[in-house]
């Protein structure tokens, strides 16, 4: 495993990185989960973003990424990723949800983010199975930090103790 991996359990709203990235949906305009706490935190400048984007693209579609403001958050910036619905694996679910991770990480390196912190995408109301998801973003991680010495650190928050289980011992045996 990459050093510059670390997992936390926690609240990603209260991490001090550069970036945190949303489980956002297709509208950008907050919703459950992750996503709702992100936009109660970081409050009205990162909806107002959002709405921008909205205005200028439509949305943001699933495996797809865009970054705003991290308002009152201690992160500079939110990163917004869709990720997939999981449908037993029939709409390349798998191959989305690596795109989130592998666009999320790319937006990073372009807005010279150092730091960066993911929630468990696609785990809660999506219902991707979590051991399968984390998985798939351990592994996009691995990959792109191999290929790229410019992020310091990548954090995988995991707000519950069943998923911050699962990440410690995909992470011990990579």
């Amino acid at each position: 495993m990459d050093t510059r991996i670390k997992l936390f359990q926690g609240d990603i709203t209260f991490l001090l990185v550069d970036a945190i990235v949303n489980a956002a949906n297709t509208s950008l305009l907050g919703g459950g989960g992750v996503d709702g706490a992100i936009h109660r935190a970081g409050g009205q400048a990162i909806l107002d973003e959002c709405i921008a984007i909205r205005n200028k693209q439509g949305g943001c579609k699933a495996g797809e990424a865009v970054i705003t403001t991290g308002g009152k958050l201690p992160a500079t910036y939110v990163i917004h990723t869709v990720g997939p619905v999981w449908n037993n694996g029939k709409n390349q679910e798998t191959r989305l949800l690596a795109n989130c991770y592998r666009n999320s990480l790319q937006i990073a390196v372009e807005n010279n983010i150092k730091t960066i912190a993911f929630p468990n995408i696609s785990t809660g109301i999506y219902r991707f199975p979590k051991t399968d998801a984390a998985y798939i973003a351990v592994d996009v991680v691995n990959e792109f930090l191999a290929n790229n010495t410019t992020l310091d650190q990548v954090v995988f928050v995991c707000y519950d103790e069943e998923n911050f289980n699962i990440y410690k011992e995909i992470l011990e045996t990579v």
